[in-house]
This record gives C-alpha cells, structure tokens and sequence, in this order.
C-alpha cells in the first residue's frame, strides 16, 4: 500500500501537476487546487533540457510534447556585433539519455494543458480559482478548509504554488526571496527561418540576448537587463523598450525584431531565487518546485528542477507504506542538494554578469549538465 491513500495538490504548475498524475497513477485518490481560473492561460516559451523531458516521457506526455515543441542539441553563442557572430556552436548534453533531445522549446501555455489533461485523464479531480484558508494537521492526517466554506481531510498536502508560495506561508516558514539584480524582457513571436537553436548573445547594452524556437512557427525571445521598475509602461510602451533594446543584436535577432509588434506578447519580469534549507516537509505537509527553490532562468532548469521533485516525491510515496522519517529523509539525500546546485550554479553565472567578469561560461554548463545526466 502506498503511504498515502488521498492527496491536495495546492498549484497546478509543473510541480504540481506531475506530482499529481504520478500519485493517481498509482493509485491515490488526487485533489489538485489552484487560485488561477486558467493556469494554461498564461505564459510565453518554455527551455525544457533533457532531464525534464525525462520526468515527462514518465508521466505518458512525451508524445503530444514531441509533436507541439521543437527539440535542438546544440547550443550557439554570439557575439554582440554588427554582424551577431556566432563564436561557437556547442553540442548540448542529453541529459535525460541518448533516446531523448539534448533540449526543446515549447509554448508554455501548452505545456500546462497538456500535463492537465492527462492529470484530469488519471482520476485528478482539479479546482480553478480557488484556494484554502486554514490547514490543521495532527499525526494522522490534515483538515483543510477551502476558501468557498467547503472542507477535506487528507493524509498528505503538497505545495507546489510557486514561488510566492500560500502554503509555505501558511506553515510560517520563514524564508526570504531576493532579487538578483536583472529583469527580463520576454517576448512570443514567429519564427524565423534563421532560428533553429537557442542563441545567447553575452555583453553589449543588455547581459543577455537570446531566443529559444518553440514550435514550427513561433518562438521566445528575451533580453536581460538591469532590475527596474518598469510597472508604469503600458504595453505599447513596453514592445517599444524590448524593441530598443534588441536593436544592439543581429544576425538572427535582425528577423526576430520584425515580427515583433504584439504588445500583448510581451512581459517582463525580476531575476528572483531562495532555497529552502531542508526538510521541506512540516509535518504531513510538503513544499516542492519553486516553493522550495527557485532560481533566475540561465540555467534553464526552474521546470526541469520542479519536475524532479514531483517524480521522486511521487516514487517515495508509492514505494513506502507510512510518512516515516526514512521517507523524507531520503526525499531530502536526492533533492536538496541537486536542487541547490543547479541554484548555485544560476546564480554564479548572473553574478559573472552583474561584475562584468569573463566566467567559464561553456565549462560550468557542463558540470551542471554532467549532474543532470544522473536520475535524481
């Protein structure tokens, strides 16, 4: 018998929704909340690498990804000149195993609905807009009061809302999230011919600018500079910002900029990161994905990282047969300090930035890249 017979899931994220379908897949009765009313309503381009791919082929959606995705090995750096020079063209790890590619772009609203379907196909019975207002657990299970008067009890409670986590706050931990110092600008758009592999341009005006194609037609776009307010600008005024601030990038950003004239496909956000000290369980409460650990995108890891988590909590839960403290303890040998490095190493390549210090770019990479290849 599992350790647990039912099961909330508070966020449906990638955390949240793997865990889910991993969970009722084994046979555990799942509720997945989230105070969104369309989570798959929102986002741009997602950078999936290879041991994301992984956890998702094991949740049965490798397929559907393959087919609305865009999957490349390689990975190109460009100089920040008149002509986008490209300097070197890297072969990407696959690092979720010779069968799987090195990394794909995907629109990340499709992403999300993907995954929800099949949680939704699994038996997960899912709640929009909607949340809880009070948890209160003893050694048997937890009460959880829902936001429209309604009540459940639950022998365990997942948190996998983000990085501005409900349910960790709701558990009074304490835990601080800082900016790095960089924002963001991100941008979906068509893609051009020219585009068939993330690019990275270091240096010039911005610290970044990069794409990353997302299917036949489309792409993301970024550019990464120094954190600002920028919550005054309307859309108009925003595209516009994006738009001058690409204008010291070529080669195949000169395609990109064409097609870029959407306002509403424009968003920008602050670098952010924080890492739970472990356990990241109170009780028969548990707080994965960015709830725990959350890291600026240079790495690309953010969803690769919360999948994992989903997959060996999951892999726990169906292996034992109580919540002991061997259980969360293991939990705690294969992610903490997986997750803490890929953390770590996000951060070291902002800070490289940020002092304007020529790092090994290529060779942390590839450490990171050489863990990742491990299953976690």
């Amino acid at each position: 018998m599992p350790a647990v017979r039912n099961v909330l899931v508070v966020g449906g994220g990638a955390a949240g929704a793997a865990a889910a379908i991993l969970l009722a897949e084994g046979g555990v009765s799942v509720e997945l909340i989230d105070i969104k009313p369309d989570i798959s309503a929102h986002g741009s381009g997602i950078t999936l690498q290879g041991n994301a791919l992984r956890v998702l082929r094991s949740l049965g959606v490798w397929d559907q990804v393959k087919e609305h995705g865009y999957a490349f090995d390689t990975l190109g750096l460009r100089a920040p000149d008149p002509d986008g020079t490209l300097i070197v063209q890297l072969d990407d790890i696959r690092t979720g195993g010779p069968d799987l590619p090195a990394t794909l772009g995907m629109y990340r609203p499709t992403l999300a609905k993907l995954m929800l379907d099949r949680a939704a196909a699994t038996g997960v019975k899912i709640r929009f807009g909607t949340t809880y207002t009070a948890l209160d657990q003893d050694e048997t299970g937890v009460a959880v009061t829902f936001a429209d008067g309604s009540s459940g009890r639950y022998d365990l409670v997942i948190g996998a809302d983000g990085i501005r986590s409900w349910t960790r706050r709701m558990l009074g931990v304490n835990l601080e999230t800082h900016s790095v110092g960089m924002g963001i600008w991100r941008a979906f758009t068509a893609r051009p011919a020219s585009v068939t592999r993330t690019d990275l341009f270091y240096g010039g005006p911005s610290y970044i600018a990069g794409y990353c194609p997302t299917g036949e037609d489309n792409l993301y776009a970024y550019v990464v500079e120094d954190a600002q307010d920028r919550s005054t600008l309307s859309p108009q005024e925003s595209l516009e910002v994006m738009r001058s601030l690409s204008q010291a990038y070529h080669g195949p950003w000169d395609d990109i900029r064409e097609s870029l004239t959407d306002p509403s496909r424009v968003n920008y956000t602050w670098f952010e990161s924080h890492v739970l000290d472990a356990p990241w369980n109170r009780g028969r409460v548990v707080l994965i994905g960015d709830a725990a650990h959350a890291c600026p995108p240079t790495l690309a890891q953010g969803a690769a990282q919360a999948l994992e988590d989903a997959a060996v909590l999951a892999e726990l839960l169906l292996a034992h047969d109580e919540l002991s403290d061997e259980l969360w303890q293991s939990f705690t040998d294969r992610r903490f300090d997986r997750a803490k490095t890929v953390v770590e190493g996000s951060l070291q390549l902002c800070r490289w930035l940020l002092d304007h210090e020529r790092g090994d770019v290529p060779g942390l990479m590839g450490r990171i890249s050489h863990l990742l290849m491990h299953p976690a």
